[in-house]
Formats: C-alpha cells, sequence, structure tokens
C-alpha cells in the first residue's frame, strides 16, 4: 500500500511541477516601424500570446494580425486587406527555442531565439538576439529584429512604395508569468 501512495504522489508531483515550468503571457507587446524619406509608419499590438516551457527553453508566439493599432484608420485598413490580408493569414507565428536557456539568471542575459516564423503564410528560419531576465514568477523578454517584406511575399504597390519601407523593424516585450492550468 505504501508503494502505491508513493507512486501516485511520484506522479502529482511531475503534474505539478511540469505546470510550474510554464510561463505565459496574453498581453506580450509587439512593434513594428517602418521608415522612409516619405512617411513613418507604426502599429502596435498588444494582445500577443507568448509561451516558454522552462524545462526546456522552447518558445512559441501567437500575433493576431487585426490587434495591430495604427495612428490612422485608413492604415489599418490598408495594412489588414491589401498588405498582410488578415482575413486569408488571420496569424502570425513563431516556434523554436532559447538558445543557451539554461545560463538564464535573474539578471539581464543576451541570449539568442532560433525558430521558424511564419507571417502571410510563409514560412522562414529566424535567429532573434534578445534580452532575457528571470525571476521565481516571471521570465521577461525584450529585442528587436528586422524583416524583409519580400520574404513573406508581402507585396506593395507602385503607388505607395515610396512610403513603405521594405524592411520593417519589429519591437517585443514580453513579461511571462508562471502558468496555471
Amino acid at each position: 500500500m505504501k508503494i502505491i501512495h508513493t507512486i501516485l504522489m511520484c506522479f502529482l508531483f511531475v503534474n505539478v511541477s511540469n505546470s510550474q515550468e510554464r510561463f505565459l503571457t496574453k498581453n506580450g507587446a509587439i512593434t513594428f516601424f517602418s521608415s522612409t524619406i516619405m512617411a513613418d509608419i507604426k502599429a502596435d499590438n498588444n494582445q500577443v500570446l507568448s509561451i516558454i516551457d522552462a524545462s526546456n527553453g522552447k518558445m512559441a508566439i501567437s500575433i493576431l494580425m487585426k490587434s495591430f493599432m495604427f495612428k490612422k484608420a485608413l492604415m489599418q485598413e490598408h495594412f489588414n486587406e491589401n498588405y498582410v490580408e488578415s482575413d486569408l493569414f488571420p496569424k502570425a507565428t513563431f516556434k523554436g527555442e532559447i538558445l543557451n536557456f539554461e545560463t538564464l539568471k535573474d539578471l539581464e542575459t543576451k541570449l539568442e531565439v532560433r525558430g521558424l516564423i511564419m507571417i502571410h503564410g510563409k514560412r522562414k528560419e529566424i535567429i532573434i538576439p534578445a534580452s532575457f531576465t528571470r525571476s521565481e514568477n516571471t521570465i521577461f523578454v525584450k529585442g528587436e529584429f528586422n524583416l524583409l517584406l519580400s520574404d513573406y511575399n508581402i507585396k506593395i504597390p507602385n503607388v505607395v512604395a515610396k512610403k513603405i519601407s521594405k524592411e520593417i523593424k519589429v519591437s517585443f516585450e514580453f513579461n511571462h508569468k508562471p502558468y496555471k492550468k
């Protein structure tokens, strides 16, 4: 009987410890910025889902494209209808691995995240530099990188080509908390 109780306690402990190793945010922030001589374009999205599995350093991100907010409603409409085609491709995703995750400490640590990013139905392997800070109850991640629109088959009409950069700067901040089922 003691053996059965011991085995049950081990399974319970494994389930509890596994759930404590996942960190989640549902309100991560992503900003993209396009700068040309003609115009600057900026959009913010504060409804980004991100999860980190601290047991293996895996990271996943899901971004609802229609949640990007622009200063001008017309820019937002063009973004969703003409460029990223949000009705056809409602989400952008990233699935990858935080390299050398085991070295993460309480102090800010520079690490790279390698994985597949999917935007506009196109996948591309990418390595993203990021700063990580870990405490008992949070994993904070921030960073920035550049994307080429052509890598994701996002076409810019000639009429507005001088107003939109072919390379977009993407910035992000995620404050992950322990995931509770």
